[in-house]
């Protein structure tokens, strides 16, 4: 990509896709077309049409995704599937039929099977029967790599495809039904917190094993591909910092300085039982995480207290 290339960020407002936009911009890109959701709405696939032949991008980092953690994803999984698969196929086909020269979809994680060998390498994709409390998610994602794939083989694009680590950090969302774990931790104990509540409950055993990026780390990941890698073959993006569910809530209660206990309900479900990636590929192109899963919680907690409760 030249500093001056027409790069289009959909999602630019989501903390992906906003961190996307940031890496794009200290690295000197200053062509960087955004649109919010009230302006263009990608589920809309005469007004993606009409955008990309207005608009022209040379580059596209798909990013704008409908997301949540396992309370969203079990509850509304109509939503999930339909949502961001019509946003996958309006921006692929719009993407081809106006010439974009290269597209990253981003994906997640949460594509690989429940129960999946570890650290999980690409090739296990569709191994095993998936997490049944973010199929529809996951699925959706997953027709977003073969779709990727499919105009590949068939058209000659350069459509690639990264699925990140559970990613946290800056622009997260914070919504205590809604968000992910961190966001949702966070919301908790300092609620607890500031109203001196003596424990705080959350979901699961706290048995689960996860690996967390720091966006901004994801971000200059996205760059470092588009920039270094073509093929068919999707890329893990991962931290390689492997953390428990309840030593993730033990931490986030010292960044928070919560008090109190934390008290987990084994009735609730804990997910898939571990999940950390296999990140071979991506490290081969020198690219590596900088920031620590403590200090990613701080500039989180501290963007919450800026920006979320004010």
């Amino acid at each position: 990509m030249e500093k001056h290339s027409r790069i289009y960020v959909a999602g630019h407002t989501g903390m992906v896709g906003s961190a996307i936009v940031r890496s794009l911009k200290n690295e000197g890109h200053d062509n960087i077309i955004v649109r919010t959701h009230a302006q263009l709405d990608l589920t809309d696939q005469a007004a993606t049409e009409r955008f990309f032949k207005k608009e022209r991008p040379e580059y596209v980092f798909l990013a704008a995704a409908k997301v949540g953690g396992i309370y969203a994803n079990n509850t509304y999984p109509a939503d999930f599937i339909m949502e961001n698969m019509l946003i996958e196929c309006n921006v692929l086909r719009s993407a081809y039929a106006n010439g974009v020269r290269k597209l990253m979809l981003l994906g997640s994680s949460c594509i690989y099977p429940k129960v999946c060998p570890q650290p999980i390498k690409e090739e296990y994709l569709l191994t095993g029967e998936l997490e049944p409390t973010n199929e529809a998610y996951a699925l959706a994602k997953i027709s977003g790599i073969v779709m990727c794939r499919s105009y590949n083989k068939q058209y000659g694009t350069n459509y690639i495809s990264a699925m990140p680590a559970s990613l946290y950090g800056v622009n997260d969302r914070f919504d205590v039904n809604n968000s992910h774990v961190i966001p949702s931790m966070i919301i908790k104990m300092h609620g607890a917190k500031v109203e001196n509540k003596p424990y705080v409950e959350l979901w699961g055993t706290g048995t689960p094993m996860r690996e967390f990026l720091y966006v901004d780390d994801m971000a200059d990941a996205c760059l470092c591909l588009m920039e270094n890698y073509d093929g068919n073959d999707f890329i893990n993006i991962g931290s390689g910092q492997e953390i428990s569910i309840r030593n993730l809530a033990e931490t986030v209660k010292k960044v928070v300085g919560y008090p109190g206990e934390l008290v987990f309900d084994a009735a609730k479900p804990d997910g898939t039982p571990r999940r950390v990636l296999d990140n071979t590929k991506i490290y081969s192109t020198g690219w590596y995480p900088k920031v620590d899963m403590e200090e990613g919680l701080q500039r989180e907690y501290a963007y919450y207290l800026e920006h979320i409760l004010p």
